[in-house]
């Protein structure tokens, strides 16, 4: 399955059934469809992290949000933390990338500052963006209410200007080696779209799902403390969900995808192109709102498409996979070897030889926003789903185990039923040895002491005693020093 030719398009805040192909809600997504008809549906693809930067911190380095000091929001990457776009153009690889990058530090919309690793010509971010408006058009940008006084043009969006570099790099670049990343920001917030979309949506009503009328009773503390008000409101049967701009600049985003895919189509067609969001929205489910410190799969499962040669098309793997997966996978597909600090796995050997590559996917939270002293400030969990069971340890609350085949809504919490207590503890011993191995900063005996495992070690202050200390290609970084001896480390990991 190699090929030099690579489109990774990507959208903001688009849930896994907001796109058609995968729950046929009302909403139109006819060009993402495209991707799922030619090529393969990941059904149970899930973010490392349900915020922006966290998850694109995954997707572009195949690191871990805790691994590559991109934990939060508006926290920059460590410098010796290299991207998927430096690791191919140092091969020769053609890499743009045009749209939100939100892995700068910076505030929303970025510096504005081309990152090494691509081609400054086509750098575009929202920053760019706002510098090419006008005062009061940037006002105008950035409210909703706008849309009912003001006529934008498809010329006038991030997302059609963004549309635009592509279509002109596809044109002109066709030929070479090449990975070009496409980073909407729509369908996030403030919505903002040409008509017909503001109106598309005025009187539909998004499918209400039985855990829109959680009680959070047997949750987790603090997600009450997120409802807030929403606990107290009394929730009938005739329950509607409705948010018109929200999904009009859903189908808005779509059409755009669809310009890009034409190029494609005309320019590369045996490009291989993968379509994915950085996670979901909850949308009054479990009466929470936004995305924040939960792994419920209205903001944790995303929408993943692949098509291209080798990949067979309608296919639907219902396997879960991760957004950890993406460099590996690229990279392999470029033929250049992953260095042993990326932490996933390729999902070649799953697209052509029918193998699962994840016996389970992991989902971290840490911090919504360093800016901010709001949505629930520090709230650190980890999580593990294998398919069947998810299990979430939140450290400064009450803990979490979903059966997700016999109860998909996520209602009920079956941390303490003793009827799963062997799978709980085996999840949760996996889970542990994962953040031993991926070098999470925040790992320590307290993760492994909760009130329900009830053989728990007895906590020491050395916990398991080794040294983990980094590996990274010899390209990028001379092998780290051994403290007692001043000489490069013979074993990464070794006891203390």
């Amino acid at each position: 399955m190699k090929n030099r030719k690579i489109v990774l398009i990507m959208t903001d805040s688009q849930r896994w059934d907001f796109v058609s192909c995968y729950r046929n809600t009302g909403l139109k997504t006819p060009q993402i469809d495209r991707i799922a008809e030619e090529g393969v549906r990941f059904d149970r693809a899930y973010t490392t992290q349900p915020v922006c930067q966290p998850a694109r911190a995954a997707i572009f380095t195949g690191q871990y949000p805790h691994g590559c000091g991109s934990w939060t929001n508006s926290m920059g990457m460590s410098d010796n933390v290299h991207t998927i776009g430096e690791r191919l153009q140092d091969e020769g690889v053609h890499t743009a990338y045009i749209g939100k990058w939100h892995l700068d530090g910076g505030d929303y919309f970025g510096l504005g500052v081309c990152p090494k690793g691509w081609d400054p010509d086509y750098w575009y971010d929202m920053k760019d963006y706002l510098d090419e408006l006008t005062e009061d058009e940037r006002r105008l940008s950035r409210k909703a209410v706008h849309m009912k006084t003001h006529d934008f043009t498809a010329e006038d969006t991030f997302g059609h200007r963004c549309s635009n570099r592509a279509i002109d790099f596809l044109e002109k670049h066709h030929d070479e080696d090449f990975f070009l990343t496409v980073s909407y920001d729509e369908p996030h917030g403030p919505f903002i779209c040409p008509p017909p979309y503001p109106t598309m949506y005025e009187d539909f009503e998004f499918p209400v799902s039985e855990n829109v009328f959680d009680t959070l009773e047997n949750k987790p503390s603090y997600q009450r403390v997120w409802a807030g008000h929403r606990l107290e409101q009394e929730r009938t049967a005739d329950h509607k969900i409705k948010s018109p701009y929200f999904f009009g600049v859903n189908s808005f985003v779509d059409s755009e995808i669809g310009r890009v895919l034409d190029a494609i189509e005309q320019y590369a067609p045996d490009a291989l192109v993968i379509y994915t969001s950085d996670h979901g929205d909850m949308l009054d489910s479990h009466r929470l709102w936004a995305k924040g410190p939960a792994v419920y799969d209205e903001i944790t499962r995303i929408p993943l498409l692949m098509k291209g040669p080798g990949i067979e098309a309608g296919k639907v793997d219902s396997r879960p996979v991760s957004h950890i997966n993406l460099v590996p996978t690229i990279l392999e597909c470029m033929g250049v070897e992953a260095p042993p600090v990326i932490d996933g796995k390729s999902l070649v050997p799953q697209l052509t030889e029918d193998k699962r590559v994840n016996p389970y996917v992991l989902i971290e939270f840490g911090r919504y926003e360093v800016d901010h002293d709001g949505f629930g400030g520090f709230q650190p969990m980890r999580a593990i789903f294998d398919g069947k069971y998810k299990l979430a340890i939140n450290l400064l609350s009450e803990d979490e185990l979903y059966d997700i085949e016999a109860d998909s809504g996520e209602m009920v919490n079956r941390i303490n039923d003793p009827a799963l207590a062997e799978v709980r503890d085996h999840l949760h011993d996996l889970l542990l040895d994962e953040m031993y191995r991926t070098r999470d900063p925040f790992r320590g005996y307290y993760w492994a002491n909760r009130p329900w495992r009830k053989d728990a070690p007895t906590p020491t202050w050395e916990d398991r005693g080794y040294t983990r200390q980094r590996e990274e290609s010899e390209r990028y970084e001379s092998r780290q020093l051994d403290y007692a001896t001043g000489m490069p480390m013979d074993e990464a990991v070794r006891k203390k």
